[in-house]
């Protein structure tokens, strides 16, 4: 079949390349002039990892990736807090673990289809118009294309999603907070291998050092307003007025967005749909089901949901009977992290100085308590098996 895929991000590619090992003929079309680089550092395990795995890139992900070996949590004057020694995850997820930049993964899945898969590089998907034998599909730039299904991959505020569903009811379910990353160069001090963080009340900032002598800085709002600023300029002022003044590192971090020219800030959300297919349209990744970029997994399932659906559809010879399988089969798991990630928001960001006291506390247990790696284990584990397909 001829399948378009609306994003170049993780689970479109991801998609293609499964979708071209069973014969079909995906077709990425990409709004950006070229594969988005940058952008936060992922925690890479689970059933994203398996998929990695099975597609061959884990060795190329291990290289670009960071043994990131304690998380930090620091007073105003810079004072160790808590340590979390990494170790006990890296014991229960069996050294299938690995943190890298989202624009590094992007880039080493996009690799395993580039040159065999068409892509379509600035350009999007304007209209989606079913007929008995398809549909045609109107792209941005005036050019209209004959394809067997669509899929929407293209996030949490997709257009696909938003062409073959409406617009109401909203689908969106703003978790109250924002979140932000940039990359600097010559940062100091760096505390290689180690994530550093700080928090106040309803803010946390931390940074990771990187190759190249970069530093990537992390930042999380709790905010009522779920607007995000338009310009740059206004997203850094946004970040300075709330950041500069909180201690530790802060005003130095601030200052040091003057010098940045890739600044994300985007609404921490979760996607939740009474079904992620209709017609000959279906949805992947966080157009389907965003479990949020605090969700710790997001990155990984949507490489899995990519698998799986890829799977159905060689399974199934109708594809009503391929999408239904597809969601039958993810549904449940989507849930239990969207219930998660809910619940973990109050360890990322907590609203008082008390919370901040005992998320640090539960920090240093981990590291004191020999059966905490029970804990882990179940937070780091998934109640799902990814199914063997003929791929």
């Amino acid at each position: 079949m001829r399948i378009a895929i609306s994003g170049a991000g993780i689970a479109g590619p991801t998609l293609a390349y499964w979708l071209m090992r069973a014969g079909h003929e995906p077709t990425l079309i990409e709004a950006a002039p070229r594969l988005r680089t940058g952008g936060y550092v992922v925690d890479f395990w689970g059933l994203g990892y398996e998929v990695a795995c099975r597609m061959g890139i884990e060795p190329a992900l291990r290289e670009q990736g960071y043994d990131i070996t304690a998380i930090r949590s620091v007073t105003p004057d810079g004072r160790i807090r808590a340590n979390l020694d990494t170790a006990g995850i890296r014991r229960v997820t069996h050294d299938k673990f690995t943190s890298l930049p989202r624009g590094d993964l992007a880039a080493t899945i996009y690799s395993t289809i580039d040159g065999k898969v068409e892509t379509v590089f600035g350009d999007s998907i304007a209209s989606i118009t079913e007929h008995e034998d398809g549909v045609a599909v109107g792209l941005a730039g005036g050019t209209q294309r004959e394809f067997d299904l669509v899929v929407g991959a293209d996030g949490l505020h997709s257009h696909v999603r938003q062409l073959a569903f409406g617009r109401a009811p909203d689908p969106e379910h703003y978790l109250g907070c924002l979140v932000a990353a940039a990359v600097v160069d010559g940062y100091r001090p760096r505390d290689d291998l180690v994530y550093m963080t700080f928090s106040a009340p309803g803010h946390s900032v931390g940074r990771v050092a990187l190759r190249g002598d970069r530093t990537l800085f992390l930042f999380i709002l709790r905010s009522d307003d779920a607007t995000v600023p338009g310009s740059h300029d206004e997203r850094i002022a946004l970040l300075k007025r709330e950041f500069s003044d909180l201690g530790w590192e802060c005003e130095r971090i601030t200052d040091a967005l003057d010098d940045v020219d890739d600044l994300y800030l985007d609404v921490v959300s979760q996607i939740r749909m009474d079904r992620w297919s209709r017609g000959r349209t279906v949805l992947v990744g966080d157009a389907a089901a965003c479990i949020s970029l605090l969700g710790g997994e997001g990155t990984g399932l949507a490489m899995a949901e990519a698998y799986v659906l890829a799977g159905e559809l060689a399974a199934h010879r109708d594809h009503r009977d391929a999408f239904s399988a597809y969601e039958t089969a993810l549904r449940p798991l989507i849930a239990a992290k969207q219930e998660a990630a809910r619940r973990y928001l109050a360890v990322f960001i907590p609203k008082t100085n008390l919370g901040i006291a005992f998320r640090d506390l539960c920090m240093r247990v981990v590291n004191a308590v020999p059966w905490t790696d029970r804990l882990l284990a179940r937070t780091f584990s998934d109640d799902f098996a990814l199914p063997e397909y003929r791929l």
